[in-house]
């Protein structure tokens, strides 16, 4: 495979380990770059959203994209470095939703048609994050979600996501498309290591890959259920040439990054690969790009819930399925025999104009009740964004682009980083709402913002928004997982 300039043959990105016509350019970009200021600042807005405290564009705002993790205080700082160092053909694999990207902008606007109704004079001073997911301990409600393709931001990246989620205290969700190895991941100290499984190809691909991440010690199994036909991920498509080769200029882009080229091509000694499927690969489709486009279109279209009985037979630890967006599905996956479902949109890359996972979350636990784990994935970017999901019914929610902006911004360091301002925000919101505990969490503490305008007058609450009990208007929190399976 060749790249192509101009119609043309491009002798410096023939296809190789090492990608050496890339490591060139990086070369020639170190001195361009010096030059022709290539590194970037973001000119995005702190306070973008509003206007109330500022006049004439003072006082002025930036984030910080400076050296010291520590001086990120939100995860818009991440997100503002990520976008200072990456490439991108980086920014958009990592950014971009499918088509018009309205699935990925509602996950986003689903948190804020909800308002907090705060109590007070609430003795708060032991109160805590912890919580039980699937039966173990967890220092917060939140896992990291399944990212696959992380070597394209830096090399060794699923362990450092690894390595953070385990000084959290909290789970991590390893890809079958990662690149690192299943047995890597599984060797750091303290970690709850789950497996996302994507099924392609034979009913033995899967079942090897089964028995492999069962001998590396994986705790749960993650089967993504939405992504048989891959998302229309157009902006992504408009970096590359082909399905399986970036554009020149999209190549050129990337080498006025030069600590971006550092930390991936050079620190790898070339391209990263898919070590968990790769042996699954013709050997003639193993090149980075043309093993991932391989690996799509092997995936089966009728991919159905005689699947997920034939994996649930095989499977003897904890089983959820994610990509859920429907009621009727939620009812369904009652009697498939899982643990547990994470209501999911693949963070806005697969169909479009989809509800959001939140909008479906009370409906979904009204549905459950405590029979079984319910999760809720995409669009935190906020502490207030978990205790939301939380009170709406979530047992815990996964986090997919926060921790990869910590991870891009500084590496292992980054993504604890995010995770500990996550902690941090939801800590101090859950004390100011007045609760101790996420267990404490329910409807009593929101309201939609769409009907702001007939709270009652005697007690605060407002009638048809909140579960409130006719009577005496008592609140009652939402109904957890509870038994002898998965407890919360």
């Amino acid at each position: 495979m060749t790249g192509e300039c101009g119609g043309k043959r491009c002798p410096g990105l023939r296809r190789g380990g090492d990608l050496r016509g890339l490591v060139w350019l990086g070369l020639a970009g170190l001195a361009i770059g010096a030059l022709a200021g290539a590194r970037r600042r973001p000119d995005g807005e702190p306070n973008s959203h509003t206007r109330l405290a500022q006049m004439n564009g003072t006082p002025r705002r930036e984030y910080y994209t400076g050296p010291i993790p520590s001086r990120a205080i939100a995860i818009a700082d991440l997100r503002a470095r990520t976008h200072e160092l990456m490439p991108r053909l980086a920014l958009e694999y990592l950014e971009a939703g499918a088509e018009d990207e309205a699935s990925m902008m509602r996950e986003r606007r689903a948190f804020a048609d909800w308002r907090f109704v705060p109590r007070t004079l609430v003795d708060v001073s032991h109160r805590t994050l912890e919580t039980q997911l699937l039966g173990k301990p967890a220092a917060m409600p939140l896992i990291i979600a399944p990212t696959g393709f992380n070597g394209l931001f830096t090399h060794h990246a699923d362990l450092a996501l690894a390595q953070a989620a385990a000084s959290a205290g909290v789970p991590f969700v390893q890809s079958t498309m990662s690149n690192d190895a299943v047995e890597e991941v599984a060797r750091v100290k303290g970690l709850r290591h789950w497996w996302q499984l994507y099924v392609f190809g034979a009913d033995e691909v899967w079942q090897q890959l089964l028995e492999r991440v069962d001998r590396a010690g994986c705790e749960a199994l993650v089967l993504t259920t939405n992504t048989q036909i891959f998302g229309n991920r157009e902006w992504s498509q408009r970096t590359r040439t082909s399905r399986s080769w970036p554009s020149p200029s999209s190549a050129l882009e990337a080498a006025l990054h030069p600590r971006w080229l550092a930390s991936t091509l050079l620190a790898g000694g070339g391209l990263p690969e898919f070590k968990n499927v790769i042996e699954f690969v013709p050997k003639d489709r193993r090149g980075l790009f043309e093993s991932a486009h391989w690996i799509r279109s092997q995936q089966p279209t009728s991919l159905s819930w005689d699947t997920v009985a034939r994996i649930r037979e095989r499977w003897k630890k904890p089983f959820l399925i994610k990509g859920i967006l429907s009621v009727e599905d939620v009812r369904r996956a009652l009697d498939s025999g899982v643990d547990g479902i994470v209501l999911s949109s693949h963070g806005g890359r697969q169909l479009d104009w989809t509800v959001s996972p939140l909008d479906l979350l009370p409906a979904a636990r009204e549905v459950i009740g405590d029979r079984m784990q319910l999760y809720v994935a995409g669009g935190i970017r906020r502490g207030t964004d978990l205790l939301k999901a939380l009170a709406l019914g979530a047992d815990a929610a996964l986090a997919g682009r926060a921790p990869l902006y910590g991870l891009c911004a500084y590496g292992e360091r980054g993504a604890a980083r995010a995770l500990e301002i996550l902690k941090r925000e939801a800590d101090d919101a859950i004390g100011l709402l007045g609760a101790s505990a996420p267990q404490a969490l329910g409807r009593q503490f929101l309201v939609p913002a769409a009907q702001l305008g007939g709270v009652c007058r005697a007690c605060g609450v407002m009638p048809g928004s909140i579960a409130v009990n006719e009577s005496s208007h008592a609140m009652q929190p939402v109904p957890r997982a509870s038994g002898p399976g998965p407890t919360v």
